[in-house]
This record gives structure tokens, sequence and C-alpha cells, in this order.
């Protein structure tokens, strides 16, 4: 039944995005909300209107005053994130439930706004160690860029009760499978 909002929140490198992409690839029926952020793109590969809708500070603070936001937030100094109402519309209009890949402030805000139509995931690594070296290995970001995901990620780890999961990505494949039963077991809701 499409109509439903699966969302997927964590602190950066706990592997949501692998995740979701997962789901996607897996789920027809699954249509993915491309969220809106001021930062710069990371290497060659994201794409606007793919990855994200990469907008100025000034068009993101427009479409704030215009409400044409459910939820957004400004993640790190001067870098804003967003769920634009346009894209959940678009994903319903094709038939199908929308899936998140968002921060855990805009998960809980999404999670609020959606109800019971939605199923909110929170995703973890074992340890803060595991989270730097995976944040490390990606090699998107600087020492200093990686040294605030890392406090931020212990802040956000004090949210996890305010999800309806919490899903613990240890072992990738393992982490899948759960995601993918969470998602079977929501649609028949």
């Amino acid at each position: 039944m499409a109509g439903k909002a699966l969302i997927f929140s964590a602190p950066s490198g706990s592997g949501k995005t692998t995740i979701v992409r997962h789901l996607l690839n897996h789920n027809p029926d699954l249509g993915f909300s491309i969220s809106a952020s001021t930062r710069d793109k990371r290497g060659r590969t994201e794409e606007h209107g793919k990855d994200y809708y990469f907008l100025t500070p000034e068009e993101f603070k427009k479409k704030i005053d215009n409400h044409e936001f459910i939820e957004w937030e400004e993640v790190y100094a001067g870098n804003f994130y967003g769920t634009l109402k346009s894209e959940i519309e678009r994903i319903w209009a094709e038939g199908k439930n929308v899936i998140f890949d968002v921060d855990v402030k805009g998960g809980i805000s999404l999670k609020n706004y959606f109800g019971s139509k939605a199923l909110a995931v929170f995703m973890k690594v074992p340890s803060l160690e595991v989270l730097k070296q995976r944040l490390h290995n990606r090699s998107t970001e600087s020492p200093d860029i990686i040294s605030r995901r890392l406090f931020k990620a212990k802040f956000e780890m004090t949210f996890q009760n305010e999800f309806d999961v919490v899903l613990v990505n240890e072992d990738l494949q393992k982490s899948l499978q759960e995601a993918q039963h969470l998602y079977d077991e929501f649609k028949k809701k």
C-alpha cells in the first residue's frame, strides 16, 4: 500500500546510504526522497536531482520562507538540509512508498510529521572507534570534518530511543536482511 514513509537515520558513516540503496534496488514499490542541501558535492559522482537538490543558501532560504519543506535543519554550520513537500507528493503520485536517508534530527521530525504512516529506523555502528575508521576509509572528508562528525555522532546517539527500531550495522549482509525484513513487516500494517 503506497503512502507510507520508511525513514533511515544515523550518524554519518553508519551505513544508512548503503542499506537504503539496497532496499531501493530490491523493492520497486519504494521511491527515494531526494533531500535538498546547501553543501558542496562530494567528488564527481554526486548529481543534482539524483543524490541531492544542491541549492545555494539563498535558494534554500527562499524555500523555507515559502513553506516548501516538511522539515529542514542546519546540520553543520552553513550547511542546510531539508525534505521538500514536492518530493513526497511526487513519490506518492507514482503509487510508491517513500524511503528517506536523513540525519537524526530530520528523522525525528519526519517520524512526528508522518505519525503511524512511518517506520523510523535508527542505525548505528558497534562503537565510535568503528565509526571513526569508516569515516576515515571513505576518504571524502578532511580530518577536521571527521572530528566534527564524531563529536556530532556522540550527541546523535542520545536520540536512538526516539526511533521505532534500532539497527546495529556490524555485519552488512545481516543488516541488509534485517532492513528488508523490517520493510516487509511494515508494508503489511
